[in-house]
């Protein structure tokens, strides 16, 4: 069986700005901001995202205030995620650590593609 084209890892609370479920990145965060995490594992999600800063572009939405007026979400495409992945799965690892509930979407049809790069795509 063929993988469908995009894959989102999300959690089950609802982001303020999308009124959709918030991506791994801000589920972590939260936990981080509301001191839930270990010392240790503040810096591994710092240290993921960095690694993520760094090697993946950001979609022009998220902008210097992270504003994204038109409530956007990011998708990873399936076709080249396996580095994603492999970066991501501290994150992952995170969220089950903690007992934090996530849901691994994949699909052919996440909405409208208002974003594209390499590695990602952002709809609405």
């Amino acid at each position: 069986m063929k993988l469908p084209k995009y894959l989102r890892i999300q959690g089950r609370e609802i982001a303020y700005r999308t009124q959709k479920p918030v991506g791994i990145f801000v589920l972590n965060w939260r936990r981080v901001r509301n001191g839930m995490y270990s010392q240790e594992d503040q810096a591994l999600y710092w240290e993921t995202r960095q690694w993520f800063v760094e090697n993946l572009p950001e979609p022009p939405f998220y902008g210097a205030d992270n504003d994204n007026p038109d409530g956007a979400v990011t998708w990873f495409k399936t076709e080249c995620c396996d580095l994603m992945l492999e970066h991501i799965r501290p994150l992952i690892d995170l969220l089950d650590r903690y007992e934090v509930p996530y849901d691994i979407v994949l699909t052919n049809h996440p909405g409208k593609i208002v974003y594209e790069d390499d590695w990602q795509i952002g709809t609405v």
